[in-house]
């Protein structure tokens, strides 16, 4: 292997069996993966690739069989956390970059993630989501690395019939999903039975707003206990909360996990002190870094501007984030409230809210749905539950909202599909 440590190599290849053994082998030797989507344009390769610098690029499917067989064999913990890159959905895609890790500080990370989920060698985890996001390759390697298997079901892309005879064939214990995912599996089911899941020890949702009626069915399908919630996004973990948790105080996505302190500024903006070896900055965007990290006498504390509040007995709840902020007259209004209490409008199968241009008020409200509720119905539903500000002054029917591969909203590119 002609690969040193702090090399990076990227992998623009879809997800498969080898890739997260791949990440490990490679992350071992303190050789850093930089995952990104296969599907993504010349042009936006050539741009990501310039910023990152990657020493090697694979970009067939064969190569990480390839590499794979030339990785020295080490044991131990990762030295590093892959350079994954954030989404985009907000401005231009930035990698994030943990540095390479001294044994103590590898040994945490590797630790942190086995005792939290309690991974274990008698785990199979069924992957539904791409790998090249942190979430799903997350639980992989850390599967992987506690000697547990990872079915692979993602390729070429979500299947709920593919998803449920995995189910059935590979008997998973573990299971990271969006929203989305759940919508699809359990809409197949209603057609097809539910299949027996009791092998199911952990399933966990994040990236994206759970509406309380499909978190409720997914607590009452899955074995007890087994259902969990976390915040999080590619540069941190935030919290993690059990289900039973969440019935308890709807609406939240737990406390702070442990090793870290989370703190909530008078504007909502939440940040989040973590251990040294959870610390990142922004690969050449220093200005970036700074911004996104502050001193605190807990220690350093980041943020990636999403807003919230924390209850006296330290649980989180999210009002949104600040990039998705509409200002109407004046007066801001959080996408994510306006969604919540849409969703649960009879009729309504998803929704976005976002602002558009407006001569009088600066921003105006509307939101994209997917479903048969008229916007007779929605506007009557909305003068119900919603201040004026936040009620959405158009409504516009889609047949799917635009999504990243991991559940979240392209909210984006809304206004020029409906305009």
């Amino acid at each position: 292997m002609d690969l040193r440590a702090g090399d990076r190599v990227a992998l623009l290849v879809p997800g498969s069996p080898a890739y997260p053994r791949l990440v490990v082998a490679l992350l071992r030797h303190g050789v850093f993966p930089v995952p990104m989507d296969p599907s993504l344009t010349s042009h936006e390769r050539a741009r990501l690739l310039a910023d990152l610098e990657p020493t090697l690029v694979i970009d067939d499917p064969g190569g990480v069989d390839s590499l794979l067989a030339e990785v020295p064999a080490a044991s131990g913990p990762p030295l590093g956390r892959p350079i994954h890159v954030t989404s985009g959905t907000t401005g231009r895609p930035k990698g994030v970059w943990s540095g390479l890790l001294g044994p103590a500080d590898a040994a945490a990370l590797a630790a942190e993630e086995r005792d939290l989920w309690d991974f274990g060698p008698g785990d199979v985890n069924l992957v539904l989501s791409p790998l090249h996001h942190s979430a799903p390759l997350r639980f992989a390697t850390g599967t992987l690395l506690a000697g547990g298997r990872v079915v692979v079901g993602e390729p070429p892309g979500f299947d709920p019939a593919r998803v449920t005879a995995a189910i059935a064939s590979e008997r998973p214990t573990t299971m990271f999903c969006v929203p989305a995912h759940l919508q699809r599996l359990f809409a197949h089911w209603d057609d097809v039975g539910v299949p027996d899941l009791s092998c199911f020890r952990l399933v966990a949702h994040a990236g994206a707003a759970c509406p309380p009626s499909l978190k409720q069915r997914l607590v009452e399908l899955f074995p007890d206990a087994s259902t969990w919630e976390f915040y999080g996004s590619t540069e941190g973990q935030f919290t993690a909360c059990r289900s039973e948790e969440w019935q308890q105080r709807p609406g939240t996505v737990g406390r702070a996990r442990p090793g870290r302190t989370i703190s909530v500024d008078d504007d909502g903006t939440i940040w989040c002190v973590v251990p040294s070896f959870a610390r990142f900055s922004y690969l050449d965007a220093p200005e970036k870094t700074a911004a996104a990290w502050r001193e605190t006498d807990a220690g350093p504390a980041f943020t990636v501007g999403d807003l919230g509040r924390m209850d006296e007995d330290g649980y989180v709840y999210l009002d949104g984030r600040r990039e998705d902020l509409v200002i109407s007259g004046g007066v801001n209004v959080y996408p994510a409230e306006v969604e919540a209490v849409l969703t649960e409008a009879d009729g309504v199968l998803d929704v976005a809210v976002f602002g558009v241009d407006d001569d009088r008020w600066g921003q105006r409200v509307c939101a994209a749905v997917v479903g048969s509720a008229s916007p007779d119905a929605l506007e009557a539903f909305a003068r119900e539950r919603l201040a004026p500000a936040k009620r959405p002054k158009q409504y516009y029917r889609l047949e799917e909202l635009p999504r990243t591969a991991t559940g979240k909203v392209r909210r984006l590119d809304l206004p020029g599909l409906v305009g």
